[in-house]
């Protein structure tokens, strides 16, 4: 069962569930698309497991990528903190994270390494080493009272990676000679022809680059891939260049790498950003995160001319080592743009091959399926086309297609020895929304506000009423916000408000309308001011409701747009 990771790249989190005993893999988050705004990022919803927490065997991970660990300081209390088993790496990720959270539990994470074996009720795992773009990356080899499932974690097949040892391809044809029951294989990669670039072409395209370059040089690249942040490391020091880190999330990673031997850097390479000023352009490379057009990120900043120590000037050098997230192409677009204005070199994997996806193409998933030889197929992480291809890529490699499993998040596949089936039950499923400490709190009407306000503004009207007359006073207060300018839209104002007075003092009907309560109604004398209190903020509310049905009718003939109308109604 897939909380999440299908149909869109992040968010991963399945379940296997046996006679009623739970194993998790995994538990990510994802970043909010742009239509999201104020969102931090989206984790799974895990209202299934709520009263099976005690059925939960464990949680198992396959690497340090935050869209398969994010998730983890929401669901540990509402889990009920159980075992959970890492890499070393992966492992000191996730608690360094912690670190940032609040009211969390001590996390019970055992270490693995490549060949640990575990057993969790009836689900016994063997951990294998994959290549992906962060080192300590894990397969899952499960078996189970039906039949051996076997996970593929993120992988690529890089017969020459850099700083990181190659899949250990016996490994999986010993697993392929056991028999596997169902391959769940990742798809990220699989609309893409051929086979991933190996991490030593990177290295050879990044020194031509260094070679080359004589003034600064500012790598932005994902805080999580570890081996290019390496690879970055080593060729400043073979060029004679001091290195500065910049971004939270990358200084984080650093360090725990550094401390668990993931990282090796001479003395006095590392440098801070305010030391970068007593060495010359020549000898300064700063790695950064922000190559996705992050607003805050580092990269961002130093564009946009915030950063306290790094302002780019003619003859400095900016490597995107990085592809770039799907819906975030505009934002890095842009950002390009404003750095090449600044006079600055800009290299990324369009012009030459500067960064390599850590996900297998499809001539490696065609090797993967010969090794493996799986009797069902189920793609898994990666965009609904991504999964549909994998599936094309089964069916052409032999598997029957009523042995292929395409599915979404929240459906349930049942398996067993002699079939494959999706449920028509489902489970939910839905987007669970972080922004700030609130989890959960905002949803689609609230995000549908945020759009709006957006898009076309907000639109405030303040109308003081005499209580007695019931007749507006004077002339309402107009605020405008994102809609208008206000100094330029008087005869609009005017308009408004003139239609505001036109409906507070509108004609009514005075004769008022007689309630007959029959003996058991009968109120007490207590109870006749409240009834008038709800009496009086029911027609308060009623004209707010209708000066906003009206006004946002008005504003739209007159500008094609809809802002946001907040009446507010002040008596006195």
């Amino acid at each position: 069962m897939p909380l999440g990771g299908l149909g869109e790249v992040g968010r991963n989190m399945t379940l296997l569930e046996y006679e009623g005993k739970i194993l998790i893999i995994d538990m990510g988050f994802r970043m909010p698309s742009e239509d999201m705004p104020g969102i931090d990022y989206i984790i799974p919803d895990i209202s299934y497991l709520k009263g099976k927490e005690k059925n939960v065997l464990g949680v198992v991970f396959t690497h340090g990528h935050y869209d398969h660990i994010g998730a983890v300081p929401y669901f540990m209390n509402k889990l009920g903190n159980p075992p959970m088993f890492a890499s070393k790496l992966t492992r000191g990720i996730i608690l360094k994270r912690q670190d940032d959270f609040s009211n969390q539990p001590q996390l019970n994470i055992s270490p693995i390494k490549n060949g640990s074996k575990i057993i969790l009720g009836v689900f016994k795992i063997e951990f294998f080493r994959m290549n992906h773009n962060i080192p300590d990356n894990m397969g899952l080899f499960i078996e189970t009272p039906v039949g051996n499932i076997l996970h593929t974690s993120d992988f690529k097949f890089d017969a020459s990676p850099v700083n990181d040892l190659p899949t250990d391809l016996q490994k999986l044809k010993s697993f392929g000679e056991k028999g596997v029951l169902l391959l769940m294989s990742d798809s990220t990669g699989a609309e893409e022809e051929g086979h991933s670039l190996s991490e030593k072409e990177i290295q050879i395209n990044l020194e031509k680059i260094f070679s080359r370059t004589h003034g600064r040089i500012v790598a932005a690249t994902f805080s999580s891939l570890i081996n290019r942040v390496q690879q970055l490391i080593t060729l400043s020091e073979k060029y004679g260049r001091k290195v500065a880190i910049e971004g939270f999330s990358m200084k984080n990673n650093v360090e725990i790498c550094k401390n668990l031997g993931y990282i090796q850097t001479k003395p006095g390479t590392i440098i801070s950003s305010k030391e970068m000023r007593n060495y010359s352009n020549s000898q300064i490379t700063l790695l950064c995160t922000g190559a996705q057009g992050e607003g805050s990120a580092a990269l961002m900043r130093i564009a946009n001319k915030d950063h306290k120590y790094m302002q780019f000037k003619k003859g400095d050098t900016v490597i995107f080592s990085s592809s770039v997230i799907p819906g975030n192409e505009r934002s890095v677009q842009i950002l390009k743009d404003d750095i090449l204005k600044q006079g600055v070199k800009v290299y990324h994997y369009k012009m030459m091959d500067i960064h390599a996806g850590g996900h297998a193409q499809q001539e490696e998933l065609k090797e993967l399926f010969r090794i493996i030889k799986p009797k069902f197929s189920m793609p898994i992480h990666g965009q609904y086309s991504m999964l549909v291809a994998h599936a094309e890529l089964a069916k052409s490699m032999g598997i029957p297609e009523e042995n292929i499993a395409v599915i979404e998040n929240g459906q349930i596949i049942c398996m067993s020895k002699e079939k494959l089936t999706i449920a028509k039950k489902r489970i939910p499923s839905n987007y669970i929304m972080v922004d700030g400490l609130g989890v959960g709190d905002v949803g689609e009407i609230v995000i549908r506000d945020r759009q709006m306000l957006a898009r076309d503004g907000m639109f405030v009207i303040v109308a003081i009423i005499d209580k007695q007359t019931k007749q507006i006073k004077g002339s309402p207060d107009i605020i405008s916000r994102g809609f208008v300018y206000l100094r330029e839209a008087k005869p609009l104002l005017a308009e408004t408000r003139k239609k505001v007075i036109e409906i507070v003092n509108k004609p009514t009907n005075q004769t008022q309308k007689t309630t007959v309560l029959t003996p058991t109604q009968t109120l007490t004398p207590k109870l006749l001011p409240l009834q008038k209190k709800k009496k009086k903020q029911e027609k308060k509310d009623e004209l707010k409701e209708e000066i906003r049905n009206k006004i946002s009718k008005f504003l739209f003939k007159k500008t094609q747009r809809r802002p946001i109308v907040l009446p507010v109604i002040i008596e006195v």
